[in-house]
């Protein structure tokens, strides 16, 4: 990157901070800022434009759609005009609400629409967040702040088909693990993120025997 391009960066650190700040779901400023390193890590060796990739990654939970309504374009819009303030060329505001606007998991059974690479290192970096120790830790903090169950036997786990049908859904904690935490390894879309998926994955199946363990009584 040139040097007007770092500026536009480090700008855009500063203000997904101040916008993002500390919540209590796990779609904080901290969470963006692993997916911001985790993506580095994932472009270093390839020949994106590190530019759109860092653009993207602090700018992929700028207006989550799930704390706006359920606007999918809620994130994209907000993107899109930050980016327009700093003077940013039109074709990499384009590319970066692009991959905005289609980075999130929306089902099971639902086509992945991330085509770029810059857009499949992005992706990659936020699913990383969404698996192992942190993983498990966000998905019972959004559980929670959502009200949901932690567990329920009587509810089994759902692989939707649609985008209506998983953003609609309410089951308790422990299915979205099925739903989505433990499909993530293989829908990778890089051989860095398929690599660092792998240990997070493994610590996700080791922590759910340990809990089905212990909530059957046998531990």
């Amino acid at each position: 990157m040139n040097r007007k391009q770092k500026e536009i960066v480090s700008k855009t650190a500063k203000y997904a901070e101040t916008t993002l700040g500390r919540e209590a779901t796990g779609h904080d400023w901290l969470h963006v800022k692993r997916v911001w390193l985790n993506a580095k890590r994932l472009g270093k060796s390839s020949k994106a434009d590190m530019f759109i990739v860092e653009l993207a990654a602090l700018l992929h939970d700028i207006a989550d759609w799930k704390f706006h309504g359920g606007d999918h374009t809620a994130g994209p819009r907000k993107a899109g005009a930050w980016l327009k303030s700093l003077a940013v060329a039109p074709d990499v505001i384009e590319h970066v609400t692009s991959i905005v606007a289609n980075i999130s998991f929306k089902g099971a059974k639902v086509k992945n629409k991330i085509s770029t690479l810059e857009g499949k290192i992005v992706q990659d970096a936020d699913r990383l967040d969404a698996m192992g120790a942190i993983g498990i830790a966000r998905a019972f903090a959004y559980g929670g702040a959502k009200g949901r169950e932690i567990y329920n036997p009587g509810v089994k786990p759902v692989l939707h088909d649609s985008p209506e049908g998983y953003t609609s859904n309410t089951s308790p904690t422990i299915s979205h693990f099925y739903e989505k935490l433990l499909l993530l390894k293989g829908l990778m879309n890089t051989a860095n993120g398929r690599r660092l998926a792998r240990n997070r994955h493994n610590f996700m199946r080791r922590y759910l025997r340990q809990f089905h363990g212990e909530a059957a009584g046998h531990l």
